[in-house]
């Protein structure tokens, strides 16, 4: 998939920094300690089970940054589908760099892996349906860039990156906003008043009869919210293409099969990043050549 445009370089680079100044604030010295200066290595990044990889950029820039003139061979392209026992990628250069860069780079793969592999599970799920699949901003602090990059990856795709992007009003919102007796249907209509023509305006409704007074005030998204199947349905047909329906809440493997089939442009989904374990991944290291006199 190298379609797939990449997370911004400079993000990644920042990340990694972080994690590597976490990680060895002041050097590796277990490494200084054991492996002679000079010594050279070679690495081979294995799969230790199936899966789809994410990981190039953060473990090209954790290796860079420990050491410029680390080489990495990718056998393997982020969104890349990849058996148990798979080589990954080899990596050689300076012994101490790849010793101290490893747990970092590995970190960030296994994780971005998993999240690419639990997305395409679930793409995997609505296939032959309309849907999408979307993630959500229950990612971890700092590294949403990346793991929204995962989820790319898996074949899903994005929903607003932050609180900055687009309005999204949920129930703790509406529920602020028509405390003092207003309509909903005006205050929203008031609401898109003030915004920009080019900002997108989603809400969300946890009951049917919320549906009609959210679609008059012309929004662009109606989030269904924990909706049984058979409400989802209903829901399809009154909003009749007059919006785009996203459905959220009890999205699970076993569940979003049925939610697609209701007929749903959109299924949001926390658990593509908040609950996708890491792939098992692992670096075997060779020592090429005697440290230099």
């Amino acid at each position: 998939m190298n379609h797939l445009q990449q997370p911004d370089s400079v993000t990644v680079r920042r990340i990694v920094e972080s994690a590597l100044a976490e990680d060895s604030p002041w050097g590796d010295i277990t490494s200084e300690t054991l492996i002679p200066i000079g010594a050279q290595a070679t690495a081979r990044l294995r799969a230790r089970e199936a899966g789809i990889f994410c990981g190039e950029a953060v473990i090209r820039t954790s290796l860079a940054l420990v050491h410029p003139e680390v080489q990495v061979e990718f056998l393997v392209n982020d969104g890349d589908r990849f058996a148990s026992g798979a080589e990954l990628a080899v990596i050689s250069g300076d012994a101490r760099a790849i010793l101290r860069a490893e747990r970092i780079a590995l970190n960030l793969a296994q994780r971005l892996s998993g999240i690419a592999t639990l997305t395409a599970e679930f793409v995997a799920a609505i296939e032959g349906t309309a849907a999408r699949i979307v993630d959500t901003r229950k990612t971890t602090p700092g590294l949403r860039v990346l793991e929204r990059f995962a989820v790319r990856c898996g074949g899903g795709h994005n929903h607003r990156f932050s609180l900055s992007d687009a309005v999204m009003a949920k129930d703790n919102h509406l529920a602020i906003l028509t405390a003092g007796g207003g309509d909903l249907t005006q205050e929203l209509i008031a609401a898109r008043g003030r915004l920009p023509h080019t900002v997108h305006f989603e809400v969300e409704v946890d009951r049917l009869d919320q549906v009609e007074p959210v679609l008059a005030a012309g929004v662009d998204t109606i989030m269904l919210d924990n909706f049984s199947l058979d409400d989802l349905v209903k829901g399809v047909d009154l909003i009749d293409g007059r919006a785009i329906v996203e459905a959220s809440g009890n999205v699970r493997l076993e569940t979003v099969g049925a939610i697609a089939r209701t007929g749903v442009d959109v299924i949001s989904s926390g658990a593509l990043t908040h609950s996708a374990p890491a792939l098992d991944l692992g670096l075997d290291i060779e020592i090429r050549t005697p440290a230099i006199p």
